[in-house]
């Protein structure tokens, strides 16, 4: 379970820093689907048992583009208040929702006119292709990945980050690392990825070199790692090289910390 690659040497040190940090709720106890670490610790890398309903998992990150969570969370948590609840259907529910009452609800996380449609549309296109939330819900976990990510990404306004979390969260498959923009720059920042690779190149690389059982682990803790330690105009390494537990296997790529500059890996040597 344990491969000799850079990527998953990255992801064996996060688990280390995070550890339950590494998924919401995460349990490290161990069990059934732990896996053992160069240390001999276990920790629980599968999230299998901790499916979310896939239409929420869809809307929750639509919600989540171009914002952060702290902004996010509350507007989901609104959307749910206003138009979810028992017995009621949340596709059925969104396909009729008024756009700008929609949009007054989740205001808080930013591109409210743009997302407020994109929900709308989407519950749309789950009521005509299945039928229902549950229905589209059992589409996710059953059908081949491959199948479903083609299918999601046919919908207007889901690229591949927002398929690959439905993937990963609803779907409860492992081998799935999405790339959001804390990855994307992550990686190519590393030199593990070559330095202009895109979202999806980044993703294949990573899905190749890190264990199929730690990559939704890699990818939640990754995202944290980027928050805190990799950002992308002042990274920790910028005004101590001792600052990041990563920098004896980083090769910062468009960091300069003699000048104090930080560029984007696709822009080194332009």
């Amino acid at each position: 379970m344990v491969t000799d690659t850079r990527a998953e040497a990255v992801v064996n040190r996060l688990a280390h820093r995070y550890g339950d940090r590494g998924f919401p709720e995460h349990n490290i106890d161990g069990g059934q689907n732990a896996v053992t670490i160069d240390d001999d610790e276990s920790i629980f890398w599968d999230r299998t048992g901790d499916r979310q309903d896939a239409f929420d998992c869809l809307v929750r990150t639509i919600l989540s583009q171009n914002t952060s969570d702290k902004a996010s969370q509350p507007a989901h948590d609104a959307l749910l208040a206003t138009y979810d609840g028992d017995d009621i259907d949340l596709a059925e529910s969104l396909a009729s929702a008024d756009q700008s009452m929609l949009a007054e609800t989740i205001s808080g996380a930013g591109l409210y006119n743009q997302k407020s449609e994109t929900i709308i549309d989407t519950a749309a296109w789950v009521l005509e292709e299945f039928g229902s939330a549950a229905a589209f819900d059992r589409y996710v976990k059953d059908e081949s990945p491959s199948a479903v990510r083609e299918t999601l990404l046919s919908v207007r306004g889901v690229g591949p980050k927002t398929a690959d979390c439905v993937l990963l969260f609803s779907g409860g498959r492992s081998g799935v690392f999405p790339v959001d923009t804390h990855v994307h720059r992550i990686y190519r920042r590393m030199g593990i990825a070559p330095p202009d690779a895109d979202h999806e190149a980044v993703r294949e690389l990573l899905e190749q070199d890190v264990s199929a059982a730690k990559c939704g682990f890699g990818h939640t803790a990754s995202i944290q790692f980027g928050r805190e330690y990799c950002t992308a105009r002042r990274p920790a390494c910028l005004e101590d090289p001792d600052a990041c537990p990563m920098g004896d296997i980083c090769d910062q790529v468009g960091v300069y910390p003699e000048t104090g500059e930080v560029v984007d890996p696709a822009d080194v040597g332009e």
